[in-house]
């Protein structure tokens, strides 16, 4: 699915996903109100590789809010004590999962454009799930044989973990990272239906301006199963990077602008109360509601100067390689890293257990990616889209 070469002229290419895809074509001309799989003229050109390394920068991101700011017993005291400067800074890291978000509206509206719901749905369950599984295995052979002090889970846990709707069933998540994939899973299902619609430009910008005032009005209500559903608090970072495509794709007009400003809005509403309390539960720092504002604001500039701006030509094949590893190094960083902690803290400078840490990561991510990911994911995804082109067998009456 990974792949490190240039889009040939007339040739498109697959965009990135998020968090962890790669590579990414140039877009469509023209700004016709078009359905999807119509014929359409393409200009095709340099991958974006610069998505690529953001994501991998958002992932590592991660990494380093966990290791060094985040609560956890894997250095026998509080992080605070050992990074009481550096945890002050990388606990914004931990809105890596809001960048993921905005990204993934990009990409894979992107990637849905022009495509039918089989195809849409097999590229999605074949990219998502052999990674999730495989990483899932791995943390939870360590957390039930090698570090049971880890984590307490339970082989029931595990086996719920394995259809990726633990939180739908109200089961904890093996890894608390898992939560984002449950919410990229919902953003998928609705993308599906608009696919099953059908993709026009219209109808992308009636749904950003819908979706996630819908959400709002769920979340203001309080109506739990509706938020569920809208995926309420989030939905404006993902409709703002549907809208960043949308951009990217046609050309600069009004509208989509100033509906990217509204989803912005509603995004700093949501997301910097919430991220207040979750850093105030889980680090020993305040942080601050003017940062998090920023840095919420900066997650769709950052898609936007990256994918608008001459930086859309940067051919550093190096980004689309290490952008592979997104995926797989935010699945499996946290319990092995704390774990390559827990028996590092005692013996070595702390800089150089934090080191072994996230080489230990990253280490993982690469087996993971280029044992099983460049391996299984095409032909599940071709597998996945026979079945759902041929749909149910008919019945025989007898």
């Amino acid at each position: 699915m990974v792949t490190t070469t240039v889009a040939a002229p007339g040739r498109p290419q697959a965009p990135p996903t998020a968090p962890g895809g790669a590579g990414a074509a140039a877009p469509e001309a023209g700004r016709a109100d078009r359905p999807a799989g119509a014929p359409a003229r393409r200009t095709d050109g340099p991958r974006l590789r610069a998505l690529d390394g953001l994501r991998f920068a958002a992932a590592a991101g991660v990494l380093l809010y966990h290791f060094t700011a985040r609560w956890s017993t894997a250095w026998g005291e509080e992080p605070v004590e050992r990074f009481p400067v550096l945890g002050r800074v990388t606990m914004y890291f931990a809105l890596a999962p809001e960048l993921f978000f905005v990204i993934s509206g990009f990409v894979i509206l992107w990637s849905a454009w022009g495509r039918s719901v089989p195809g849409v749905v097999a590229s999605r369950l074949a990219r998502l799930l052999p990674a999730y599984w495989t990483a899932l295995a791995l943390t939870s052979f360590l957390l039930l044989a090698l570090w049971r002090d880890g984590k307490q889970i339970s082989v029931g846990e595990v086996a719920v973990n394995v259809t990726l709707l633990q939180e739908a069933f109200g089961v904890r998540h093996v890894d608390g990272v898992y939560w984002t994939l449950w919410t990229e899973l919902r953003f998928y299902a609705l993308v599906v239906l608009l696919v099953a619609v059908g993709v026009t430009r219209r109808r992308v910008l009636a749904f950003a301006t819908v979706w996630p005032l819908a959400g709002l009005a769920t979340e203001v209500l309080g109506w739990e199963l509706g938020s569920e559903v809208l995926i309420g608090r989030y939905a404006p970072l993902f409709a703002g990077g549907m809208l960043l495509y949308l951009i990217h794709r046609d050309g600069h007009a009004r509208l989509p602008w100033l509906l990217v400003a509204m989803n912005v809005g509603l995004a700093v509403s949501t997301v910097v109360p919430a991220q207040v309390r979750s850093l105030g539960r889980n680090t020993a720092f305040a942080p601050s509601a003017v940062v998090l504002g920023v840095l919420v604001v900066a997650c769709f500039a950052a898609v936007a100067l990256l994918t608008m701006t001459r930086l859309k030509h940067l051919d550093w094949r190096v980004l689309t390689t290490v952008g592979a590893l997104t995926y797989p190094l935010y699945l499996v960083h946290e319990f092995w890293g704390w774990w390559v902690i827990h028996l590092l803290h005692d013996d070595v400078p702390t800089l150089v257990a934090l080191g072994a840490a996230a080489s230990a990561s990253l280490g993982l991510a690469w087996l993971v990616h280029h044992g099983v990911e460049k391996r299984v994911n095409p032909p599940m995804r071709r597998w996945i889209e026979r079945r759902l082109r041929r749909g149910p067998r008919p019945s025989v009456a007898i």
